[in-house]
């Protein structure tokens, strides 16, 4: 037989497209339209409803960037459609390729009730099937001008990411507003022809099933007349029967299809206007949910049902009501799909509180699994917080998008930097927006990499980012994919039921160990420097402002302030989200962002403020309040005292030029330059700055990524560095113990103040950057005279090591990494720390030394700012402070203690005396991260702590108040069956700790 294959391919793809899709709608007739434009913000429901709109033409401009326009259309069904399914078709200028990134709409009847969401790939409104003829149609729409911001032409700066700079050029055309007759035999046999072809494309040119697909496929199209496609659409269905009955073979792979609308809950476009999209999401989700019996929908981010709940009423009791039937799923268990790299060790536990406690309490669900699609990597501390919570199970996809190296498990178990192992599963569809395609389906089953002992994947699917979710015709594939022959088998299924089964047929599949560090992304550690700053602070104030209110409260009968933790802990957590923290929004999200971290700060210092002045007391003795897990300058952990008082620093000129620094613990060296040449441990007598290298450097990098400006910064950026090495001043600062330097470069100034305290460990380094550069990345260089084969980096609740090798592509690829707090090079008996107050990103190089010794030195160099130029194009212009020291001399329990005192300053007020902690640990291995009272209000203190130094701890845990009772509990507070029984004498508790392991305490007061 002749090979006729791409002539019958050519012949689908045209009569689809020419003649079968259009006789969907084979009459329409016209509605009349007309417009309101909102003035401003978004208008409530009843003020769009109840306002009077002007007439607006199909082909009419509409829509200033961020607006709302409120369309009114009107029309009377066509008494000859009597008996036909009639649709609206609402087109507001759609391009079907953007779901989700351009306009979208919300349809309300007349009475306020929502109907549907539109958007590119969901464009009907559904009037009757079938009508009877004659039947006024009324609706309103609830329309969103929503500016493209990631175009056919993407990364292009654009003024359109913030409505202060937007302007108000209308965005969109109105292309289609008509009733019409909806032929659904037509639809069925457009779904039939693209499930088909689209197999067919995917099967072997040389296999048996690709030609009886051919073949039948065209004799189906003979059947189509051209002329009459819907009179003789029902022959060539039936034509078809034969090829969609044949079953699927025994072992083809299965896919557990989840409903799906990864919803960004901000990104290129701001917090707002998400309340929205999730509301145009779910209203079509559990419209879907009545029409398809089969479907199944699940929806992560607690924070996105509170906004259903607060914001849209009506919506919300279609979603409580499709949760109780158990077909739309709370999924994931965490407030938002955050960060997880960033977030520190509290943080990312209270994402799992707050997440796990919305869903108990509005629907009595809980989560077994962590659902974190798009998040970029995954932190090794973060199993042990899955399991702390009460969950055992991981989803994410965006490992798949890493570019050097290939993740080489589908279903694995993650090991955690205490041991805790996590089930986990990385779908291989490779996408978080699987739409049922044919090649969709076909990549997961060739490129799943645990065949032979797995064959289930999960496939989340629907359109996402935006949102918009699943659509009738990704069900209608999916349905006809159920058991085909040449395919792998598709069924809707919740999350739960899809682990079930990978558990259970994958006993013992692999384990990977440490981090799931995404190999892309990575300039998401430094992006919009003050967002992560409003996030590090917040995340101390709120610790500060639970350990301090919750003493005060039970030494002082201050009111615990319950509802505002709990609101502000939210909110801290909704800018968690993986494209806020990461600096990758648009501008507006991060200006807002900027102001509600201010909002944020006032708060806490409020709640602080109030519980010191009621633990001290009236009276004039002069009392420092230290909130760190550590005793310092004679005041305890989680206490009050009146501080000891050390020594001095002298301040000398230095023989060729700058300063000497000299505090009898430390001796540094400060060059003309402003450049740290020496840092001399005397105890020890090492020196801490590699030979002929200084440390305090400044470097600038250009920085153009090949694609991703926000998220990414490519290895080629290292190729081209300019040391900033001239200082316009270099002075000694006026107490004596500290030097001020000053340069400038290109169009931005840096002011710094290096100071050594009396009887301290540690040069402290105040940066201020007026950064007004473009494309740049600016590091701060630390060369170290230590021979390193790896480094530790802190992470949520613990450290974990990184190689400063590159011997492999795994190595290598890790050339900008995160930490918390610290990073901690060592040798044995010797090492150094690096802290920050508000820094992540980093990297961490080797280098021959230069003094003609043997051996290798290490360089810590710290990410300060960058300044891509989308999707904000301003990212970072202006002024930063930020805050480093150097602990020569340091060993890991340094290097914990020091980032934890950088991170919270201590508090000067006067009162009548000392204040004892709350609670107390005799051993600084101990670190106790929340100390508060417990969320339900009993009054009972909840005591959070875990081993900080990556070894055996025993401790004793003491307690300033009088204990009834002491059970180990979860994150939610929530006694654990299986915990052995607390070991207590009183109000002294025996502690017991494996490396790195977290504990949480509830203490019932007596």
């Amino acid at each position: 037989m002749h090979d006729d294959r791409s002539l019958v391919e050519a012949r689908l793809k045209r009569v689809l497209d020419e003649r079968i899709r259009p006789a969907v709608y084979p009459e329409s007739v016209p509605l009349d339209v007309a417009v309101w434009h909102a003035p401003g913000e978004p208008v409530p429901v009843a003020e769009g409803l109840a306002a009077e709109p002007e007439p607006i033409a199909v082909g009419a401009r509409w829509g200033a960037p961020w607006g709302t326009s409120w369309f009114r259309v009107t029309g009377t069904v066509p008494q000859a459609w009597a008996g036909r399914s009639v649709e609206a078709l609402l087109d507001l200028g759609f391009d079907e390729n953007m779901p989700g990134f351009q306009c979208e709409g919300l349809v309300y009847r007349p009475d306020g009730t929502p109907v549907k969401g539109l958007n590119p790939r969901n464009q009907w409104v559904r009037i009757g099937a079938p009508v009877e003829g004659g039947e006024e149609v009324r609706l309103h729409i609830e329309a969103a001008s929503n500016p493209v911001i990631l175009d056919y032409h993407p990364f292009l700066p654009t003024q359109l990411g913030d409505k202060e700079t937007a302007g108000s050029d209308p965005q969109y055309t109105l292309t289609r507003m008509d009733l019409a007759v909806f032929d659904e035999t037509v639809w069925q046999l457009v779904i039939d022809l693209e499930v088909l072809g689209e197999l067919m494309a995917e099967l072997p040119e040389d296999s048996q099933r690709r030609y009886e697909i051919l073949r039948a496929v065209d004799r189906a199209l003979d059947l189509v007349d051209l002329q009459d496609v819907n009179g003789t659409a029902e022959r060539a269905r039936a034509q078809l029967t034969g090829v969609l009955s044949a079953p699927a073979v025994p072992s083809a792979h299965r896919i557990s299809a989840v409903g799906h609308a990864h919803i960004d809950s901000a990104w290129l476009w701001p917090l707002r206007e998400t309340v929205r999209k999730v509301a145009r999401t779910t209203s079509n989700m559990t419209a879907l949910l009545e029409d398809e019996p089969d479907f199944v929908f699940a929806m992560s981010q607690a924070q996105q049902w509170a906004w259903i709940k607060e914001h849209r009423p009506e919506v919300w009791a279609r979603v409580k009501k499709a949760v109780a039937d158990g077909r739309f799923v709370p999924a994931g268990g965490m407030w938002v799909e955050s960060d997880t790299n960033m977030p520190g060790s509290e943080a990312m536990a209270r994402q799992f509180v707050h997440g796990k406690r919305f869903f108990l309490d509005e629907f009595g669900v809980e989560n077994d699994e962590a659902w974190l699609p798009d998040t970029f990597g995954f932190a090794a501390g973060l199993p042990q917080i899955i399991k702390a919570a009460g969950s055992k199970r991981l989803l994410t996809q965006k490992i798949s998008w890493s570019q050097t190296n290939k993740f080489p498990h589908h279903t694995f178990q993650w090991e955690g930097i205490d041991g805790t192992r996590i089930f986990t599963h990385f779908p291989p569809v490779d996408t978080y927006n699987c739409s049922m395609k044919g090649s969709e389906i076909a990549h997961a089953a060739r490129n799943f990499k645990d065949k032979g002992v797995a064959r289930h994947s999960l496939a989340p699917t629907g359109w996402g980012d935006g949102g918009g979710g699943t659509t009738r015709e990704m069900v209608a594939k999916a349905a006809r994919l159920r058991d085909l022959e040449g395919s792998a088998q598709v069924v809707w299924e919740t999350p739960e039921a899809f682990f079930d089964k990978a558990e259970a047929e994958y006993p013992e599949p692999p384990v990977w160990v440490g981090e799931l560090y995404l190999e892309l992304h990575r300039a998401t550690l430094t992006s919009q420097a003050k967002t992560k700053q409003g996030n590090r602070r917040s995340e101390h104030l709120l610790r500060e402002a639970e350990l301090w209110a919750a003493t005060a409260a039970v030494r002082a009968g201050f009111p615990y302030p319950y509802e505002d933790l709990d609101r502000i802990w939210k909110t801290v957590l909704l800018h968690q989200f993986h494209d806020i923290l990461p600096g990758s929004s648009i501008a507006w999200v991060h200006r807002e962002a900027r102001a509600t971290y201010e909002r944020v700060a006032a708060e806490l210092d409020a709640i602080i403020d109030g519980a010191q002045r009621a633990l001290a007391g009236e009276g004039a003795t002069p009392l420092v309040f230290n909130a760190a897990p550590h005793g310092r300058c004679g005041v305890p952990a989680g206490g009050a005292a009146a501080p000891a008082v050390e020594g001095g620093t002298r301040l000398t000129p230095r023989r060729g030029g700058g300063h000497v620094l000299d505090n009898g613990v430390l001796r540094v060296e400060i060059d003309e330059r402003g450049l740290v040449v020496s840092a001399y441990d005397i105890e020890a007598e090492r020196e801490t700055v590699a030979p002929g290298r200084a440390a305090n450097l400044l470097q600038l990098h250009p920085d153009f990524p090949n694609m991703w400006d926000a998220w990414d910064v490519d290895e080629f950026y290292r190729n081209t560095v300019t040391d900033l090495t001239d200082a316009d001043e270099v002075t000694a600062g006026e107490d004596g113990a500290s030097v001020r330097v000053v340069r400038s470069f290109g169009d931005s100034r840096v002011t710094q103040v290096l100071s050594l305290a009396a009887g301290e460990r540690r040069l402290l380094l105040d940066t201020e950057v007026d950064w007004h550069e473009t494309e740049k990345f600016l590091k701060l260089a630390f060369p170290l005279d230590v021979h390193a084969e790896r480094y530790a980096s802190e992470t949520q609740f613990g450290h974990f090591h990184r190689p400063t090798h590159t011997n492999t592509s795994w190595e290598a690829a890790k050339f900008e990494a995160c930490n918390h707090r610290f990073v901690h090079v060592a040798e044995p008996g010797w090492g150094v720390a690096l802290v920050n107050d508000s820094t992540y990103g980093h990297d961490v190089t080797r280098a021959v030394r230069t003094d003609g010794d043997l051996g290798t030195t290490t360089t810590v160099r710290v990410s300060l700012l960058r300044a891509p130029r989308f999707p904000d194009p301003e990212t970072d212009q202006g002024v930063h402070r930020f805050r480093h020291a150097l602990v020569p001399g340091a060993d890991i329990g340094g290097a914990v203690r020091e980032g934890w005192r950088i991170n919270v300053p201590e508090r000067r007020l006067t009162g009548a005396g000392a204040v004892a902690p709350l609670v107390a640990v005799d051993d600084d291995a101990v670190v106790v991260t929340a100390l508060k009272l417990a969320d339900d209000g009993s009054g009972d203190v909840v005591v959070r702590f875990h081993e900080a130094h990556g070894g055996r701890a025993r401790a004793t845990l003491s307690a300033g108040f009088e204990v009834a009772d002491a059970v180990a509990t979860d994150l939610l507070e929530r006694p654990l069956a299986d915990a052995p029984a607390v070991e207590r004498d009183g109000e002294r508790i025996a502690v017991r700790l494996r490396p790195f392991e977290l504990v949480t305490l509830r203490l019932r007061r007596a």
